[in-house]
């Protein structure tokens, strides 16, 4: 039997999912911690999807859209279900609507990435990728919830990222996309790089801990570019013309999200 290549990174894709789907299973048995590690298993599982289809050339429509439905359940619904058996179980229907932020938030900005997709070589994504967004309330909850800080101060953070990262999923702020690991993008991007290899050192010297403090740096750059782009309206008409200018040139057959 001829198993075709787009077969590859697709399994990755059904793996996210799987993950998202068994941090269901243990948040709902109140494993927390567990339930968090198999959201950052399923991120794992997201970018290598992406680099196995980058390097098969294989990237398709219906991968387009299996990604996005996986995403959905392990950055969306998952994260949602763990702060509400967390901490809003407690408040009834407010803290329902608290904790379902997350999932709708998070469906809504993959929906608006797929209705906006036109190319593949972008140097911004619009809003908060859902992952990252996933990956720091996640985060938060291994290494810091109830542990580093007191009680009373992590239940104001969980109040903060429950408010505060599904906002930025949808808002239009830009945050800088992974560049492909060659010659040319490392010449081109070099502070992207050693930013990325300095935030893997920090996180293996951390056993982990350091995925928080990384993912806050990675949030603040997005809202940071907006203020400077803000009081300097000649930059942001560049960036603009650029982004319209990539749009343009990029190659809408080839699909790598």
């Amino acid at each position: 039997m001829n198993i075709p290549r787009s077969f590859i990174p697709s399994l990755f894709t059904v793996l996210n999912a799987f993950c998202g789907f068994m941090s269901l299973i243990y948040a709902m048995n109140g494993n927390f911690t567990q339930a968090s590690f198999f959201i950052i298993y399923a991120m794992l599982f997201d970018g290598f999807d992406g680099i196995v289809a980058r390097l098969l050339n294989t990237s398709s429509e219906f991968g387009v859209e299996l990604d996005s439905l996986s995403d959905v359940i392990s950055f969306g619904v998952a994260p949602s279900f763990i702060i509400y058996n967390l901490y809003f179980k407690n408040i009834e229907t407010f803290g329902v609507v608290v904790s379902s932020f997350f999932m709708i938030f998070s469906a809504v900005r993959l929906a608006r990435f797929n209705v906006q997709l036109v190319g593949f070589d972008k140097d911004y994504f619009k809003g908060l990728p859902t992952p990252i967004a996933a990956v720091t309330l996640c985060s938060y909850v291994i290494f810091y919830n109830n542990r580093i800080f007191s009680e009373e101060t992590s239940v104001y953070f969980i109040w903060i990222l429950a408010f505060l990262l599904p906002a930025l999923m949808i808002s239009n702020f830009k945050y800088d996309t992974l560049p492909k690991f060659n010659k040319r993008n490392i010449k081109k991007y070099p502070v992207k790089f050693i930013i990325i290899l300095i935030a893997i050192i920090l996180i293996l010297l951390t056993k982990g801990e350091g995925i928080f403090s990384f993912c806050l740096f990675y949030i603040s750059t997005g809202i940071i570019r907006s203020f400077f782009n803000f009081i300097n309206p000649k930059k942001r008409r560049i960036m603009n013309t650029s982004e319209s200018n990539s749009k343009e040139s990029a190659d809408p057959g080839l699909n790598l999200k």
